[in-house]
């Protein structure tokens, strides 16, 4: 079924609207800081991206769109700065200080940030036992502080958002505790990281509408095209759905174990790719018609984008298995909350000949050019 050549609506318009909305589109790879506390040494590190850092500081000096060595080395003192203002560690006794021991750059799955390693000096020297991060939520709601804590008892970990920016540091609850609540944390980010990635979800989109066409693919033989019911297509659905989740959750684990690992520029770049090649599919169906193929196949390299903020953080950590146990279970139900609202708006859509005719092709035409505009953007900053 040739979808494209059956259209005939002007989408200029559509177009020009999506890809100027594409121009401000985040990566795959959300905003995050990462906050490393060893209590057991009184230290702490902080790595900031620099693309974030650069949305609280003039650091592009020169304007050309780029920063260099020299550029960042100059805006040292302006970064230091607003990390002691925005990273906070105290006790009941007060407010502890942040010495500064080691300045630099580290670089994480999403590229290079500033990297500050301090001592924490805190009154009665007594351990800290609150943080509190600030730093921008107020310019991105989105952002989030994935922080390690290392003590005593060994190795946890937190997340930090607008809504609960101050963490606890004192261990005193069980290790079922601890655990269901570190579970229940990732399960929540999960949740947001699936429905943050507008990539993600344009390919879920994409692997759904054959299921939304109440046409059959294939003529009987007396030549007349074949109704599907409810039933068939959900069937469809349900393949679909379960072969991504399979994959990427396979490709999840082994990029989140650290067995294995892939370059996030060039898995951003093969999503955006991917998306393209689903919707040329849905029109002219080049891999064939079998939908949950092309969403296991895709799906694996979709793993490794979710799999690049548990990667950045987690590497050793003995709570892994929670954490992305938690976090896995997060994007499985950000993305059957999407199916569930999605396809039955699509489904009562199907049930007209212009949805067939005139939406789908559409939503393939702009889905298709928002993609390959990804694949440029991120191939040419690679």
């Amino acid at each position: 079924m040739r979808l494209l050549t059956r259209f005939r609506l002007p989408m200029g318009l559509a177009l020009l609207g999506l890809l100027s909305l594409s121009s401000t589109a985040w990566a795959h790879k959300a905003s995050d800081s990462f906050i490393y506390l060893d209590q057991n040494q009184s230290q702490v590190r902080i790595d900031l991206a620099l693309r974030d850092l650069a949305l609280l500081l003039p650091l592009d000096r020169n304007g050309d769109g780029q920063l260099n060595g020299a550029e960042v080395r100059s805006a040292r003192g302006d970064i230091t700065r607003l990390v002691e203002q925005g990273l906070t560690l105290s006790n009941s006794a007060g407010s502890c200080q942040l010495v500064g021991q080691q300045w630099g750059l580290s670089r994480h799955s999403d590229g290079p940030y500033a990297a500050g390693r301090y001592q924490v000096d805190c009154p009665d020297n007594q351990p800290a036992a609150t943080l509190e991060y600030s730093l921008l939520f107020d310019r991105d709601p989105l952002h989030r502080s994935l922080i390690s804590i290392t003590d005593s008892q060994g190795e946890r970990l937190g997340v930090l958002g607008p809504d609960d920016r101050t963490l606890a540091l004192e261990n005193t609850g069980s290790v079922a505790g601890n655990a269901v609540q570190l579970f229940v944390t990732f399960l929540y980010e999960g949740v947001i990281h699936l429905l943050i990635g507008l990539d993600h979800i344009l390919f879920l989109l994409v692997l759904m509408l054959p299921a939304t066409l109440s046409l059959n693919s294939r003529r009987s033989a007396s030549g007349t095209v074949e109704e599907r019911g409810l039933k068939a297509r959900l069937l469809e659905l349900v393949g679909i759905v379960t072969a991504f989740t399979v994959a990427h959750s396979i490709t999840l684990a082994l990029a989140a174990l650290d067995i294995v690992t892939l370059p996030i520029a060039w898995v951003e770049t093969v999503i955006a790719l991917s998306i393209a090649v689903a919707a040329l599919n849905v029109a002219w169906p080049v891999l064939g018609r079998k939908t949950w193929k092309l969403a296991f196949g895709f799906g694996l390299i979709h793993g490794f984008g979710f799999a690049s903020v548990l990667g950045d953080l987690t590497s050793g950590v003995s709570q892994l298995a929670v954490a992305l146990a938690g976090f896995n279970l997060g994007v499985e139900l950000g993305q059957l909350g999407l199916l569930l609202v999605l396809f039955p708006a699509l489904y009562l859509c199907g049930r007209f000949r212009l949805y067939e005719r005139a939406a789908v092709p559409a939503i393939l035409l702009a889905v298709g050019a928002l993609s390959l505009y990804w694949v440029a953007e991120r191939a040419t900053s690679i």
